[in-house]
């Protein structure tokens, strides 16, 4: 069990630091939409998502620090994606991590 823990940690510290090489993609990223891309896209925006779009406001949006003027070096960018990273899957293991909790105790 150990083994398998030590592999899955080394193998989310590696997609972490990969995770700038997003910075290296021409064109939009797949999925990371707007209202404005879907509308664009589709011709409308469907009313269910134009309800919901403003329910979420990502902790680094765009994934810039706060106060970005858009101008940012590649290590600024680089250190907002792995910041970006971190935050994902300390959020997403924490969710887990209680599900898993809540659901052993029932």
């Amino acid at each position: 069990m150990e083994k398998t823990i030590r592999n899955f940690a080394i193998g989310l510290v590696l997609l972490i630091v990969l995770a700038p090489l997003g910075l290296l993609a021409v064109g939009e990223t797949f999925g990371e939409w707007g209202n404005e891309e879907i509308k664009e896209k589709l011709g409308f925006v469907p009313s269910g998502l134009e309800g919901l779009s403003g329910f979420w406001s990502a902790p680094l949006p765009d994934y810039a620090f706060p106060g970005g003027e858009g101008g940012e070096s590649m290590t600024t960018s680089m250190a907002a994606y792995i910041l970006s990273a971190i935050i994902g899957v300390i959020v997403c293991g924490g969710v887990l991590y209680f599900v898993g909790k809540r659901v052993a105790r029932d």
